[in-house]
C-alpha cells in the first residue's frame, strides 16, 4: 500500500475528533491541527491525505460547534470598492443581523482570499466560528466553494456576477425584467435609437439586462444595432468612455439605458462636455437606485434593485443554511420596479 493510500474509516455515531483523524492517517495529532489551522509546515502530501480524511470524517473544527443560544457571526465579503451599491447592501445585512441576534464582519473580497490556500482559508473562517459566508457581487473559484463545503460553512452569493454551479445559493433580482422595462420606458416616450452601455459582458447579471433591452426592442420592432451596445464594467469610467464613443458617432442615440447607476452618471457626464442637455437631447437610465441616483443633476430615472431587502435576505439565508434548514431554492430572485424622475423625455423634435 502506497504512502497515501489508507483504508477508508468507518463512519461513527460519535463526532471525529483529532486523534480520529490522525489515527486514519498515521500522523501525529499535531500535524492535524497544523493542517486544520491552515499552517503552511506540513508536507503537500501528507497534507493532501489529511485534508481527504477530514472530508471523510464529516470532522467539524470545536469552535464551529456552537450551542443554540452561542451568538453566530457571518464573514461578508465585498468584490470591488465600497460605494453607494455595497453601503445599502451592508445596511441591510448589519440590521437583519441585529433582529437575528447574529454579527457581521465585513472584509474585501480579493485581499481575504490572498497568500493562502483555498483549504487553509476555508478552515480559518470555521476556526474562527464563521457560521457562513456571503460574497457580493463576486465569485468565487470552484476549489474555494469545495473548501468551503469540507469545513462545512454554507455560502450565499449575492447578486453574483456568474453562479459557479446551479447548487450554489444565491439572492439576486429580476434583472431581465429590469432591462427590458428601462428600454420600455424609452420605447413609450417615443425613442427608437436607444443605446445599452452596462457591465462585464461575460456577468450573468449583465446578460440578462442586455437580454432584457433587446427582447423590448424586438417586442417593438426596432433593429438592435450593434455599435449601441458597450459592456466592460459597472463603474463610471466605463459609462464616461461608452458614453463619448456612443455620442461621437455619425448617427448618436437618443436614449441609453445604463447597467447601472454609476455607469449612467458617466454617460451624463460625457453628454455634459459636448453641451448636451438631459433629458431634452438625450435620455438617461439607471439600474440600482442607489443614493446617487437621486444626487445626479438632473436626478437620475432608474430600475431600482431592492439592494436592503437583498441583503436582509441573504442574512436570513445564510443562517437558515447554517440551522441545517432546507432551502426551497438555490436562488432567489426579488423584483424589480421603474423609478421615474428627472433624466428621460421625449426625444428632439417629438
Amino acid at each position: 500500500m502506497g504512502a497515501l493510500e489508507r483504508p477508508a474509516p468507518r463512519r461513527s455515531a460519535t463526532r471525529a475528533t483529532l486523534a480520529t483523524v490522525a489515527a486514519s492517517a498515521g500522523v501525529s495529532v499535531a500535524t492535524v491541527s497544523k493542517v486544520v489551522n491552515g499552517r503552511d509546515d506540513v508536507a503537500a502530501g501528507t497534507r493532501a491525505l489529511v485534508e481527504e480524511l477530514l472530508r471523510r470524517h464529516d470532522y467539524v473544527p470545536p469552535s464551529t460547534r456552537r450551542t443554540s443560544t452561542a451568538p453566530a457571526t457571518v464573514e461578508l465579503l465585498i468584490h470591488g470598492s465600497f460605494g453607494a451599491y455595497s453601503t445599502q447592501v451592508i445596511e441591510g445585512l448589519v440590521h437583519a443581523g441585529a433582529q437575528a441576534g447574529a454579527s457581521v464582519v465585513v472584509g474585501a473580497l480579493d485581499d481575504r482570499l490572498s497568500g493562502t490556500t483555498p483549504q487553509a482559508w476555508a478552515r480559518r473562517l470555521a476556526a474562527a466560528g464563521r457560521v457562513g459566508v456571503i460574497v457580493v457581487t463576486g465569485a468565487l473559484t470552484q476549489a474555494h466553494i469545495h473548501a468551503l463545503a469540507l469545513a462545512g460553512v454554507p455560502l450565499v452569493l449575492m447578486d453574483p456576477l456568474n453562479l459557479p454551479r446551479a447548487e450554489v445559493t444565491s439572492v439576486g433580482s429580476t434583472n431581465f425584467a429590469g432591462g427590458m422595462t428601462a428600454t420600455q420606458h424609452l420605447i413609450g416616450l417615443g425613442h427608437r435609437d436607444i443605446a445599452y452601455v452596462g457591465g462585464p459582458p461575460t456577468a450573468g447579471c449583465n446578460q440578462a439586462r442586455l437580454h432584457g433591452y433587446r427582447a423590448a426592442l424586438e417586442t417593438a420592432g426596432i433593429t438592435a444595432r450593434p455599435e449601441f451596445v458597450h459592456g466592460e464594467d459597472f463603474s463610471y469610467d466605463v459609462g464616461r468612455r461608452a458614453g463619448a464613443a456612443l455620442l461621437d458617432l455619425p448617427t448618436r442615440p437618443t436614449a441609453i439605458v445604463g447597467g447601472s447607476d454609476t455607469i449612467a452618471l458617466g454617460i451624463m457626464e460625457a453628454a455634459r462636455v459636448r453641451g448636451l442637455r438631459i433629458p431634452d437631447e438625450l435620455s438617461v437610465t439607471g439600474f440600482d437606485d442607489t443614493e446617487v441616483a437621486t444626487m445626479a443633476a438632473p436626478p437620475l430615472t432608474v430600475i431600482r434593485q431592492p439592494l436592503r431587502e437583498m441583503g436582509r435576505v441573504a442574512l436570513k439565508t445564510v443562517l437558515r443554511l447554517a440551522a441545517g434548514e432546507t432551502l426551497d431554492s438555490h436562488h432567489v430572485e426579488l423584483a424589480t420596479e421603474l423609478v421615474v424622475r428627472n433624466t428621460t423625455a421625449p426625444p428632439p423634435g417629438a
